[in-house]
């Protein structure tokens, strides 16, 4: 593998021994995974020890902790992944973004357990806040996408981001998790940006068209019946409203972490749309690139919102909102009084200055809304 990925890429199998020992040897990884798992650290350090791919490290770990949080903070996780045309060809999921972390680690569960390898994870380097998260991360498979650099640092590091992104596809023959934004769509209004198929698209062989069908890559939408840090997005979205240049801090970052992690989230959905290739394959390539950019976007917005899983949740929502009653047979009124509650109970756990309850209901409503309405459009 080329040296020039060494910074951002997952660690090589032979490197494990030394990066074990360096968690082993750090006070604060020890504290918070000796407060996560039930076993004597010295236990857990062993098994470390006899891990010897990142695979094998997943499976000890990372597997059944996020099996764990599935088993006591969802009422099921399911999936379509069953469907894969090819299980044996290596995908880039672009999917819908709810929750930092157990997004692209539901997923990972739900491939284990369908017999099939995990994916690399493309994680900000913000989300990085202390050395033993970073290099936990690299063990589990994510690549870094480096952050809060200039305008000239940003393209070197996309460039190479990118190369790194084929050389995985279609050198290791490894799958490849990404979300459509950067960020969390914090009102669940999934858009794909162009700048990530931009990207993407810098990398590889051909024209950019080429490139982005090397790639393979699939749609996945995500549906959570409930998310934890509703009320957390919503408080960020008043507080950007009120207060000139507002920026969350490390501690707001970890918060949001715990928060989705330990949180109840109902029912949750991993639905894949088909390839998007042969989409690709049929557009005019003599159209303005950035147009065709924008088709591209349309077409994965398109495999996601088609995909979305609903809940009463989400008819009560779109129903609260519009002041009609047009989804009524979706939901029971006992539904309809549950969720109303939820929606009053989340608004209380928020606690800031000059608290806008009807603009936070607003924006609450309007996270488990706007699937079902973003589906509404492509009907």
């Amino acid at each position: 593998m080329a040296t020039e990925f060494d910074e951002i890429r997952p660690y090589l199998d032979e490197e494990l021994p030394q990066i074990y020992e360096e968690l082993i040897a750090d006070p604060a990884f020890v504290k918070i995974v000796s407060g996560v798992l039930p076993f004597p650290f010295e236990v857990i350090a062993e098994r470390m020890r006899a891990c010897k791919t990142k695979l094998e490290f997943q499976k000890t770990f990372c597997y059944r902790f996020l099996r764990g949080l599935a088993d006591s903070t969802t009422k099921g996780v399911t999936s379509n992944l069953d469907a894969l045309p090819n299980p044996d060809r290596a995908y880039t999921y672009i999917s819908n973004h709810r929750d930092i972390i157990l997004d692209s680690g539901f997923l990972s569960v739900l491939l284990v357990e369908n017999g099939l390898d995990t994916v690399e994870i493309a994680i900000g380097d913000n989300l990085l806040i202390y050395p033993w998260i970073k290099k936990l991360v690299r063990i589990n498979k994510s690549f870094i996408v480096q952050r809060a650099l200039t305008m000239r640092q940003m393209l070197e590091s996309s460039a190479r981001m990118s190369r790194y992104m084929h050389y995985t596809i279609n050198q290791k023959n490894q799958s490849i998790w990404i979300a459509q934004r950067e960020g969390r769509a914090k009102d669940s209004n999934d858009r794909t940006q162009d700048s990530v198929l931009k990207m993407v698209a810098m990398g590889g062989e051909g024209d950019f068209l080429d490139r982005l069908i090397e790639m393979n890559i699939v749609p996945l939408s995500i549906s959570y019946e409930y998310d934890p840090c509703d009320y957390l997005k919503a408080q960020e979205y008043q507080l950007k409203r009120d207060i000139l240049d507002y920026k969350k801090t490390t501690a707001d970052d970890l918060k949001n972490m715990e928060t989705g992690m330990f949180g109840f989230k109902g029912r949750v959905h991993f639905q894949i749309a088909p390839c998007i290739n042969d989409q690709l394959k049929q557009l005019d390539r003599s159209l303005p690139k950035q147009e065709l950019f924008s088709c591209i976007s349309a077409i994965i917005d398109r495999g996601i919102h088609s995909n979305y899983r609903f809940y009463p949740n989400n008819y009560v929502a779109h129903d609260w909102l519009t002041g009609e009653t047009r989804f009524a047979d979706k939901y029971t009124p006992e539904e309809k009084d549950s969720f109303e509650a939820y929606i009053f109970q989340q608004i209380a756990k928020i606690e800031i200055d000059d608290k806008d309850e009807d603009y936070l209901r607003h924006m609450l409503l309007l996270m488990y809304a706007n699937p079902l309405t973003n589906y509404l459009k492509i009907r």
